[in-house]
């Protein structure tokens, strides 16, 4: 601000001095006089009257008309000029007084003008558009506030308070508007992270305690959900639960693209946790290199050549069970449904106390065979005996016992997932779906 009142006021001093100094220099005299001059040019035109006439262009008659003429013009210019250098008397606004008036008028008229139609707000920017947006934001949150004062029995609309409180700073409002939202958020994971998030926040960035048990409800509706992830390895990593907090981020690693800034972050996480845990360190934990220009969009090959890297070192670390899981899951993204069956088989004791991977595995294998019957289902009923309202494990366990004929059971595990799947999820309106398919065959078969 500083910089642009200095250059302002130096430009205004420079048009002040540009605008006075004829009215301070004293103009040098040029050596010939207005009524010499006069005469000079009296004379040429009289030269060339008498030219004409020794050349008998005009007559003597003509000569004499005009000679007459020129001298009556000579004199009343004359006399002119002597009236006017007679009535120049000094006034008041003598060019001194006039530049002075000028130097001190214009800067103040100058300055007037800005602060009517200027902005000089604007003189700072940033601050500028910062309070306007402040301004903004502060004047939704009331509006909002309003219509909740008048309208309280609206648990999406406290939602919407709750994180809209959250992002500008004012927390202890935010708190008590995710209380007032009730059961809407118990299931929408994005809401519960959330929340604990600002429980955390509050807390000094300490996620143990209540943090932590309100993601674990949002990883049971979402156990892939990013944010809830990474919280819950935080959580358990300041509770000393490093081997927990390896796993938490390991399957988050898992989910993150290979060129993800957060990569690196995760990885780092990991080797720390690891350590401490006193684990081998993973070799998954190093994701293979990312080709250059590989944000602008990835080859087939290239993904073939990771993958195909990433087995290279689990052979020579058979022991690495995460690093197996996310092998796993690389094949099965590409539909290398042999391999990914192999892969998931060596998770060894993962496979055990992991509810996803037991449902990956299980859909894995129903995919090749194009049914859930045998391995695939006890597979599924073995993740429902860890997480019971686990949601994959639900709808998997539901097609199950469709695909037997036992639509009664098929029915009470899709009711079950209707309960625990998020309000917006995309599978709720195909569930209803198998539901309403599953009762029509059980009344026309007569059986359950």
């Amino acid at each position: 601000m500083n910089v642009f009142i200095g250059i302002s006021a130096l430009l205004t001093l420079l048009v002040v001095a540009w605008v006075i100094r004829p009215l301070l220099v004293k103009p040098k005299g040029s050596g010939t006089s207005s009524e010499k001059l006069n005469a000079a040019i009296h004379r040429d035109q009289l030269q060339t009257l008498e030219g004409d006439l020794a050349r008998g262009v005009i007559s003597q008659q003509d000569f004499e008309t005009t000679r007459e003429e020129l001298q009556l013009r000579l004199l009343d210019d004359t006399e002119s000029f002597e009236a006017a250098a007679g009535d120049q008397t000094p006034g008041f606004w003598t060019p001194p007084r006039m530049a002075a008036a000028i130097g001190v008028s214009l800067p103040v008229l100058a300055l007037g003008i800005y602060l009517q139609l200027g902005a000089p707000a604007a003189i700072n920017p940033p601050v500028a558009s910062v309070n306007a947006e402040d301004q903004q934001v502060t004047q939704m949150i009331d509006t909002l506030a309003a219509k909740l004062k008048a309208n309280p029995d609206n648990p999406q609309g406290w939602a919407m308070m709750a994180r809209s409180y959250k992002v500008v700073g004012r927390f202890e409002e935010s708190k008590q508007a995710f209380e007032r939202a009730g059961d809407f958020i118990k299931t929408n994971p994005d809401m519960l992270v959330d929340y604990a998030e600002l429980l955390g926040i509050m807390a000094g960035n300490t996620f143990v305690g209540k943090p932590q048990q309100i993601v674990e409800e949002a990883l049971r509706l979402n156990p892939e959900h990013p944010m809830g992830l990474m919280i819950a390895g935080v959580a358990a990593y300041q509770s000393g639960d490093f081997p927990n907090a390896v796993t938490r981020w390991e399957k988050l690693l898992g989910l993150l693209p290979p060129d993800s800034p957060d990569t690196q972050q995760i990885q780092a996480n990991i080797a720390d946790a690891r350590g401490k845990a006193g684990m081998p360190a993973g070799a998954s934990n190093v994701l293979p290199p990312v080709p250059e220009n590989a944000a602008a969009g990835m080859t087939p090959e290239m993904i073939n050549q990771m993958v195909d890297r990433l087995a290279a070192r689990l052979k020579d670390n058979p022991d690495d069970l995460a690093g197996w899981a996310r092998l796993a899951r690389a094949y099965k993204v590409q539909g290398r449904l042999d391999e990914a069956a192999n892969a998931y088989a060596k998770t060894g004791t993962l496979l055990d106390s992991d509810p996803d991977l037991l449902t990956q595995y299980a859909d894995t294998l129903a995919m090749r065979a194009k049914n859930l019957q045998g391995k695939p289902a006890e597979l599924v009923n073995k993740a429902l005996t860890i997480d019971p309202k686990h949601p994959m494990a639900l709808m998997m366990a539901g097609q199950a016992a469709f695909q037997s004929g036992n639509y009664a059971k098929a029915i009470g595990h899709w009711q079950t997932a209707l309960t625990v799947l998020p309000v917006n999820s995309p599978d709720i309106d195909p569930i209803k779906a198998e539901i309403a398919d599953a009762k029509f065959k059980m009344s026309a078969s007569g059986k359950p």
